[in-house]
């Protein structure tokens, strides 16, 4: 049986990035520009997600501006039809970029901030003035019209300030707000037990978040990501195997997921020379996990098997070293302890991270 479609093409274009953020959950060993896709083949791929039904484009990195050629991706999505989304750190989006965009027919651009204390948030992304330049650049967006979305990343150094940080997605004329905790992969992972809130602060984020919701209603959505660490069921990841996502990495290998890298006894395929339609409808990669007949018990018997899928293959990995696990996640999982375990662990941890680039390990005290 032919699956439908993804919904979303998610477009790694690069892993270069003017930040360095210890959450980031690209892969440790970063791609370097030379291995990147060209652009006529990144064109081919976007002809192929239209034709194969794909109904959005999410262009991110890294930083997605980094490639001279953004604006140029954004115009041929637009031209088959897909909307596009572009996913920015915004310290490079200056008034020529943002025209750029304009004229290639964005239709909505995501702005990452890592604070919303200024010096906090260039500390965080070690990147000098880098809140001017988010601030100046949603500015940019708002004047051209464009849907605004602010993201938010929260952790142990930053949780107590989700009012600060709604409140300024208010001034700023955000239409969406993304509230989101660590996801705890790439080096994310390497930074766990500096980064993992206390069950006191994730609580009074939820709280912050769901009062903003009830005065917001109608003004501004509000999404919000709660940190698998704390929870009783795992996240539906990429809203199940393969069901609704292609990722493709910068080097064009195709993936569920943006981390499913890390998995042993994958070959995953390359949109160099595989199209579209074959890596979504009968890859081994995007067969292997899709739907329920892979899961073992207590997946397998549990009614929740279809909403959330068994929860993530990569966490399962990471913590566990079995790809087809419960997600450690779920409290039902004979493995659940190990949330907990890495929950005792980062009490009182020193607040220093280790930068995302692997040239050296740089340490933010």
């Amino acid at each position: 049986m032919t699956p439908p479609p993804p919904l979303g093409l998610i477009a790694e274009l690069t892993h270069r990035c003017p930040l360095q953020c210890p959450y980031c959950s690209n892969p440790l060993d970063l791609e370097r520009a030379a291995a990147e896709l060209d652009t006529a083949t990144w064109l081919r791929v976007l002809d192929q997600a239209a034709e194969i039904g794909v109904l959005q484009v999410h262009l991110t990195g890294g930083e997605p501006l980094a490639r001279r050629d953004c604006s140029e991706l954004v115009a041929h999505a637009s031209a088959n039809g897909l909307y596009t989304n572009l996913i920015t750190s915004g310290v490079t989006l200056d008034d020529r970029a943002m025209a750029a965009l304009l004229a290639a027919g964005i239709d909505h651009i995501q702005l990452s901030f890592q604070d919303v204390v200024a010096s906090e948030n260039d500390r965080f992304g070690a990147s000098p003035n880098a809140f001017a330049k988010k601030q100046a650049a949603a500015a940019r967006i708002r004047q051209a019209g464009l849907p605004l979305t602010l993201n938010f990343v929260i952790h142990r150094a930053n949780a107590g300030r989700v009012p600060q940080m709604i409140a300024m997605a208010e001034a700023l004329g955000a239409d969406r707000t993304e509230i989101a905790h660590v996801q705890y992969y790439g080096w994310g992972l390497v930074n766990r037990a500096a980064l993992l809130p206390t069950l006191d602060q994730l609580h009074a984020a939820t709280e912050a978040v769901d009062d903003a919701r009830a005065r917001l209603s109608g003004r501004m959505v509000i999404d919000y990501v709660v940190p698998d660490y704390h929870a009783a069921r795992p996240k539906a990841c990429m809203g199940g195997w393969a069901q609704r996502f292609m990722n493709i990495s910068p080097a064009g290998r195709a993936m569920p997921c943006h981390a499913a890298e890390t998995l042993p006894g994958f070959t995953f395929p390359s949109v160099r020379d595989v199209p579209l339609s074959d890596i979504w409808n009968s890859s081994d990669a995007f067969l292997r996990f899709r739907g329920t007949a892979w899961m073992k018990e207590p997946c397998r018997s549990c009614d929740r098997r279809e909403v959330d899928w068994g929860g993530c293959r990569c966490q399962a990995f990471a913590l566990l070293g079995d790809t087809h696990a419960t997600d450690p996640a779920c409290e039902l999982s004979p493995d659940h302890g190990v949330m907990q375990a890495a929950v005792t662990e980062s009490e009182g941890a020193a607040g220093a991270y280790v930068f995302r680039k692997p040239r050296k390990d740089v340490v933010l005290s």
